[in-house]
């Protein structure tokens, strides 16, 4: 899937890119290149786009967005020259169906919407999006629900912190070991071994021995079962957000979050007035939406 080896940047792989481009080509850089010479009207478009950034935000920041917007291009192009046409997305339209059972969560049990983000625990805009969703939960209080879905896509420094979350949900911890991971992980800009996640579950008063056990068992199915269901409905690259199975990628601003969110809203409503439960009413999604894109 040559859409995931591109994302298959380290964190500190990424910030070498970043200082390649502005000066000096790889190997990678060139393969970039030539895939971006196949398609010229998307990098005119994307260019344009990088000066408005950097003109708001300063060199450095807008290179930063530039090489995001670049690489979520780049998977929409597709590898190896292919015609961009024959490459399926999903529909910024359609409902997907994207089951949530089992999954961590924050907000109301039950919610008018529900939305599930796919992420990547070395995705630096995974974190940067954060602060906008605990901004989301201001706003719409007990009508939003935010699930949390593994897409590991940096597989060799990732997979070990996604099981680690998910040994530590089973145990009804996920948060705290959530923050945990990010903070002493990409924010310290060091990978998380097994040692430093035994040291956060101990510090967490979870129970090691079953902590290491889910992490070894159970989670390891349950991991590949969040990348399958992302993957089905059209995710390629972290952060992917699925509102009340509508798709949105990328840390967005607000407003992007807020248009869907409020439209699904209004669904929901008449739904609901037309007698659908709201414990259910998500349910209704997973079961009429569409399976694949």
């Amino acid at each position: 899937m040559p859409s995931l080896r591109l994302h298959r940047l380290s964190l500190w792989t990424a910030t070498a890119l970043l200082m390649l481009s502005c000066g000096g080509q790889t190997k990678g850089d060139a393969m970039m290149q030539a895939r971006l010479d196949s398609n010229e009207i998307q990098l005119a478009k994307l260019t344009e786009r990088l000066e408005i950034l950097e003109s708001k935000t300063g060199k450095l920041d807008g290179v930063g967005e530039g090489i995001q917007l670049l690489l979520q291009r780049l998977d929409e192009i597709g590898a190896g020259g292919g015609d961009p046409s024959e490459r399926r997305h999903p529909s910024a339209t359609a409902t997907y169906s994207l089951p949530i059972d089992g999954d961590p969560f924050i907000g109301p049990k039950d919610a008018k919407v529900t939305m599930v983000k796919g992420y990547d625990f070395y995705c630096g805009y995974c974190d940067k999006v954060r602060p906008t969703l605990a901004e989301l939960q201001k706003i719409y209080g007990k009508d939003l629900k935010i699930v949390f879905k593994n897409f590991v896509i940096h597989d060799e420094i990732a997979r070990l912190p996604a099981l680690a979350a998910c040994a530590a949900n089973l145990q009804g911890k996920f948060m705290p070991m959530f923050e945990q991971i990010w903070q002493q992980g990409i924010r310290s800009q060091q990978e998380l071994n097994e040692g430093h996640l035994l040291a956060i579950a101990k510090a967490l008063k979870l129970k090691e021995k079953q902590f290491v056990a889910d992490m070894r068992g159970p989670c390891e199915e349950k991991v590949q079962t969040d990348f399958d269901q992302l993957s089905a409905v059209g995710a390629t690259g972290t952060p992917a957000f699925y509102i009340n199975g509508r798709f949105l990628s990328g840390a967005l601003s607000i407003d992007k979050y807020q248009r869907v969110i409020d439209q699904e809203l209004e669904k929901a409503d008449r739904a609901i007035k037309e007698g659908v439960k709201l414990g259910e009413y998500y349910q209704t999604l997973v079961e009429s939406g569409r399976k694949s894109i």
